[in-house]
């Protein structure tokens, strides 16, 4: 339809260029990601997309103004690292990252249970991205590496954005640990209940150690080292510990395999209500 009889245009999010993110595909001449890369790919995409979506629960709800804004651009940020990864999960089978986005079920999701979790208090947000965010700037650091030429562009890109979010969420945990006794009472809790969370993000399965073996992609296990010496510093600045004893226990985590917490569920149908009421509709 002509600008002159639709002011709106045409304009379908699925025609929005994904800029340099995705270089790679662009230089191998319409690559399709292969099986293995496909389900990876749509692992980290998962990951993204849903803790963009928690994180957009703060926006008018941050303790202050600039944390509106702050955490309305990791949000961002996350959105961008999913679309990009969801548009090149689907060049396997030729569904759209909207498809992917907005037309599977909850089964169908393989983000792994930390990004699910509620947002809880703030404290608990930002817990929650101490964690995502220091394993996200390992991961994608050593996928700028990748043989996958569209892998590695994604990483590049975002690489720079997660060094951000971790940063971000590190100064935050340093205030609140250092803050009030309530700040610093809850940043404890928050930490205890995010921690059984961790183990799950470092699980190799025969996915990632096919790829590995091609160079594609770093082994999860191989960023456990990492993770943990960026984690000991940021506890001992902030006197904190890892969780011990009765804290310390671990969730046995399956979202890889499509089996989420009750979390989910809500969160998709809040995602997904209006492109399945209004499916194919553009502005």
């Amino acid at each position: 339809m002509s600008g002159d009889l639709d002011p709106h245009g045409d304009v379908t999010v699925d025609r929005v260029a994904l800029a340099e993110e995705l270089a790679g595909e662009a230089a191998g001449a319409g690559h399709a990601a292969s099986a293995d890369v496909a389900a990876y790919a749509l692992g980290l995409g998962d990951d993204s997309l849903v803790l963009a979506q928690r994180l957009g629960d703060w926006i008018t709800r941050a303790p202050e103004l600039e944390e509106d804004v702050a955490l309305g651009n990791i949000a961002l940020d996350l959105l961008g690292h999913a679309r990009s990864l969801l548009h090149y999960a689907g060049t396997h089978d030729g569904r759209s990252e909207d498809d992917l986005a907005y037309f599977r079920d909850e089964p169908d999701f393989r983000n792994a249970w930390l990004f699910e979790q509620p947002n809880g208090d703030f404290a608990h947000t930002i817990a929650r991205q101490l964690v995502a965010s220091t394993y996200l700037v390992e991961l994608y650091r050593h996928l700028e590496a990748s043989t996958d030429a569209t892998l590695a562009a994604i990483a590049a890109k975002a690489s720079k954005e997660v060094d951000y979010h971790r940063d971000h969420a590190i100064q935050w945990t340093l205030r609140l640990a250092g803050g009030t006794d309530e700040s610093r009472r809850r940043m404890v809790r928050a930490v205890e209940q995010t921690w059984p969370y961790v183990e799950e993000l470092f699980r190799d399965d025969a996915v990632v150690v096919r790829l590995a073996d091609e160079g594609v992609v770093p082994l999860p296990s191989s960023l456990r080292d990492a993770f943990d010496s960026v984690i000991d510093q940021v506890f001992a600045e902030a006197d904190l510990a890892r969780p011990e004893g009765r804290t310390a226990f671990v969730v046995d985590g399956r979202g890889r395999e499509g089996r989420h917490t009750e979390h989910l569920g809500p969160l998709l149908a809040e995602m997904q209500v209006l492109a399945r009421a209004h499916p194919g509709a553009s502005w």
